[in-house]
Order: C-alpha cells, then sequence, then structure tokens
C-alpha cells in the first residue's frame, strides 16, 4: 500500500492511499512521510507564532491572514494527534493478538 502526502493549497495536506508498485523505487518511506507531514506543522506553527508577533507589534494589520494561519495550524495540529491516536490504538490491537 502506497501512502503519500499532498498539499492541494498553501498551508493543507491530504494523505492519500494507493496500491502501491514495485517499481515505485523513488516513493518515501511512511517513516519519511510522516517526519515531511510533522516538519510542515511544525512550519505552519512557527509562520502563525510570527504573524501572531507582527501582528501584535502593529507591522502587519492584516488580522484575516493572521487567524487563518492560526486556524490551520491548530486544524493540522489536531489532524496529527488524530493520526498518532489512531496508530497507538492499532499498535495496541496488535499488540493484543494470540499468535
Amino acid at each position: 500500500m502506497d501512502i503519500r502526502l499532498h498539499s492541494t493549497l498553501p498551508g493543507t495536506a491530504v494523505f492519500q492511499v494507493g496500491a502501491s508498485s514495485a517499481s515505485q523505487d523513488t516513493a518515501a518511506s511512511f517513516a519519511e512521510t510522516l517526519q515531511q507531514a510533522f516538519d510542515k506543522i511544525n512550519e505552519m506553527q512557527q509562520r502563525s507564532a510570527e504573524l501572531a508577533r507582527q501582528f501584535a507589534a502593529g507591522e502587519t494589520d492584516d488580522l484575516v491572514q493572521v487567524v487563518t494561519a492560526a486556524e490551520e495550524a491548530s486544524v493540522a495540529l489536531q489532524l496529527a494527534v488524530q493520526v498518532r491516536n489512531k496508530v497507538i490504538e492499532a499498535y495496541q490491537e496488535i499488540m493484543r493478538m494470540q499468535v
């Protein structure tokens, strides 16, 4: 199974699951995909914090951009937490299986 993270809009990400091909040597591993997703979430959090700082300092007056960046970062973090919870739940279910 091939799981990839695709960015459809700036600041958004979509996981796609499809059949994998043996000839796809350039496909990223699951760990690399997760690392890239976490890096993107970190960038979104940092961008949100920087925009909030700029707004508080009076360097920008675009409140819509500040709030949008904060919500995007929040939703991305919530998604990561839910994915983590599902992975832990799946691991625990596998560990409960009798061999």
